[in-house]
């Protein structure tokens, strides 16, 4: 069976950045996604089309089919009294935000004074180009909760309750 649309593929993966070095991996059989979902990045996704259970393949993603490319009008510095009083902000911290038009969002500090935090909204690995070495495990149908709900459901099922 073949990845496409409406079908659920178990991968195992390592993730590479240009140098090398491994940012990510699943290797126990357990990553699943719903192809055609936007589960995963475009170019993984796109580059798994048509693929089928045991073939292995190596794709380099660029910046525009990952997390996309920086934005610096994603970081900006906000008053240190909208974080809690009682956490001592670090850099590499991260928290979740809101957009001026209420989309959530994860920050993560990279500056921090007494009275202004400094924050990057950017995907961490926006502007990288990600290498991924995949191997496929198996394919089949989604369930019609599965795509209903746009994400593969777990073993005992999915409870959106």
């Amino acid at each position: 069976m073949q990845i496409e649309d409406n079908k659920v593929a178990v991968i195992n993966y390592t993730l590479t950045d240009e140098q090398g070095n491994v940012i990510d991996q699943s290797q126990d059989g357990s990553f699943a996604y719903l192809h055609g979902a936007h589960n995963i990045i475009p170019g993984l996704e796109n580059a798994l089309a048509g693929k089928q259970a045991e073939d292995k393949l190596q794709v380099t993603i660029n910046p525009e089919d990952g997390y996309g490319t920086r934005d610096d009008n994603q970081i900006q510095a906000v008053p240190r009294d909208m974080f809690p009083a009682d956490v001592e902000i670090q850099v590499g911290m991260q928290f979740h935000a809101e957009t001026p038009d209420g989309m959530p969002v994860m920050v993560t500090v990279v500056s921090a004074t007494e009275e202004h935090i400094t924050v990057d909204g950017n995907h961490p690995l926006a502007g990288q180009t990600l290498n991924f070495d995949v191997e496929i495990v198996s394919v089949r149908d989604a369930e019609a909760g599965e795509i209903e709900h746009g994400h593969v459901h777990g073993a005992g099922g999915h409870d959106h309750g």
